[in-house]
């Protein structure tokens, strides 16, 4: 079982590398890149939004903080201490909330602080990436035409592989059938096969034309000879002797083959 699970993730590894697209990669991981970028930037607004609303709060309790101690002022110079006891405890509580607020106020603008500038660090390295990224998939593309190019150049592509097939299989056909016709003709001189039309030499007719075709050349030597040996009128008697006794000897040649037939 493990080594069947071994192969199959060797497998499904080799056909993901084969499908795999780098430049999909990358813009599938700039993508992923500047939803977090996005994500950073909502928490620093988030962040930004909480904290003006501490602010809003903490200028309302300044508020009514000033406005009690007034009260409490009016109220001891009207004579009335218990109610300027009360004012100033009312803003004694109120000063404790201001307090807390100004505490998480300054937390809040910290944190605001850090995301901003992780924000910004951030964005700088989603550039960089995208510059690379670009820069990269001009590579990539650049490479795989020329390695298409180079592939088509030397007929090892998958395309041009079937065509040098497709070419290899015709030269072996018409090979083939040359062949086939050569063979056929020399089946039809040598009489094995009988040509339907007719046009074929039977043993008799090549017979005759090898004679004829052999006193030619018996004519032809006998002139040569008779030029040698000096003479134009020698020649010509040697000539029209050869005829003679060619003339002769033919029939007498002949005669036993038409017998035979």
């Amino acid at each position: 079982m493990k080594r069947m699970g071994m192969i199959f993730r060797a497998k499904a590894n080799k056909a993901l590398d084969r499908a795999e697209d780098p430049r999909e990669t990358l813009d599938y991981s700039y993508q992923k890149q500047l939803e977090l970028l996005q994500k950073v930037r909502r928490g620093v607004a988030d962040v930004a939004t909480s904290r003006k609303r501490l602010e809003l709060q903490l200028n309302q309790l300044q508020g009514q903080s000033s406005k009690l101690e007034d009260q409490g002022r009016k109220a001891l110079a009207l004579g009335r201490e218990d109610l300027a006891r009360e004012a100033l405890s009312r803003r004694q509580s109120l000063q404790q909330q201001v307090t807390d607020l100004e505490t998480q106020h300054q937390t809040l603008q910290g944190e605001e602080e850090k995301l901003t500038l992780a924000a910004q660090r951030l964005q700088a390295k989603v550039d960089a990436f995208r510059t690379k990224k670009e820069t990269i998939k001009a590579t990539y593309t650049a490479a795989q035409a020329q390695t298409r190019i180079g592939e088509a150049v030397s007929g090892i592509s998958e395309e041009m592989g079937d065509v040098g097939l497709a070419v290899q299989r015709a030269e072996d056909r018409t090979a083939q059938m040359q062949a086939r016709a050569g063979a056929i003709d020399e089946l039809l001189a040598s009489g094995a096969l009988d040509d339907p039309t007719g046009m074929a030499k039977d043993d008799l007719t090549a017979e005759l034309d090898r004679i004829s075709g052999g006193g030619d050349v018996e004519l032809e030597l006998q002139r040569m000879k008779a030029e040698l040996a000096g003479g134009t009128s020698g020649g010509q008697q040697a000539i029209e002797g050869g005829q003679g006794g060619q003339a002769q000897q033919a029939p007498q040649q002949d005669q036993p083959r038409f017998d035979k037939q």
